[in-house]
């Protein structure tokens, strides 16, 4: 019983039988129409993304099965909470919102990845990831998000593996989403401010005694490397002098 593997990269609930799938299945002869349907329908909960799959086909029988590989975890939050990248400083900047039932689904794309022996588990893992992007959980940051379904809180939809959302409750999820990056830029703006005016009042003294100033003043790092960007270092035993003619 002889097998050959197609493996591509499609768009979720998009597959066709352009290239790369259909001049790969022709010579293996199923039917490529029912295998495209086929990948559609294990694919559609990743619309907008690019999946990574396997077609096995029994060369004998024809007969084939497909699998499915899943984006990470950190991909399906920022699809779930509609933003293209995570905070840059997760314990401060809160960069959107998300709800338990968007946990949920992510949990049960990658139940076969994650490690938690229950649904329940799987969630609190999804959790701790949406922390380190800066995500919002039903509003509270991951720590109090996970006391929540450790408390029950969420037991209905966990046991419902409740995953839709109502057009009401999308577009509070915007809102909060334009609320939190408001939030953002204002905070930015204090501290420009706050790092500029010590900048002004140190600028005779040494680069590294000011950095040590505006990082006492918790300025985040990344407005520290803008103000006062690193100086290039010289090249390896200096500029070569120009030769002397006679």
């Amino acid at each position: 019983m002889a097998k050959e593997t197609v493996e591509a990269l499609v768009e979720g609930g998009k597959a066709t039988a352009a290239p790369p799938l259909g001049p790969a299945l022709g010579p293996l002869g199923v039917n490529i129409g029912q295998v495209v349907s086929a990948i559609n329908e294990k694919t559609k909960d990743f619309k907008g993304m690019q999946v990574p799959i396997k077609v096995i086909v029994d060369t004998d029988t024809k007969q084939f099965e497909i699998t499915v590989g899943t984006p990470p975890v950190s991909s399906l939050l920022l699809k779930e909470a509609g933003i293209e990248k995570g905070s840059s400083n997760p314990l401060q900047d809160r960069v959107a919102d998300v709800l338990i039932e968007q946990i949920i689904k992510i949990a049960k794309m990658k139940e076969d990845s994650l490690l938690g022996k229950t649904l329940k588990e799987k969630v609190k893992e999804v959790i701790g990831s949406a922390n380190s992007m800066g995500i919002l959980v039903e509003g509270k940051p991951a720590k109090e998000a996970i006391k929540l379904v450790d408390e029950g809180k969420f037991d209905k939809e966990i046991l419902e593996e409740k995953t839709e959302l109502s057009a009401e409750e999308l577009k509070k999820l915007e809102e909060e989403k334009k609320k939190l990056a408001e939030e953002i830029e204002a905070r930015r703006a204090e501290f420009e401010a706050k790092a500029k005016a010590i900048i002004e009042e140190m600028k005779d003294a040494e680069k590294s005694a000011i950095k040590a100033k505006l990082r006492e003043a918790e300025i985040p790092e990344q407005i520290i490397k803008e103000l006062l960007p690193e100086e290039a270092a010289p090249a390896a035993g200096g500029a070569a002098a120009p030769e002397k003619k006679e």
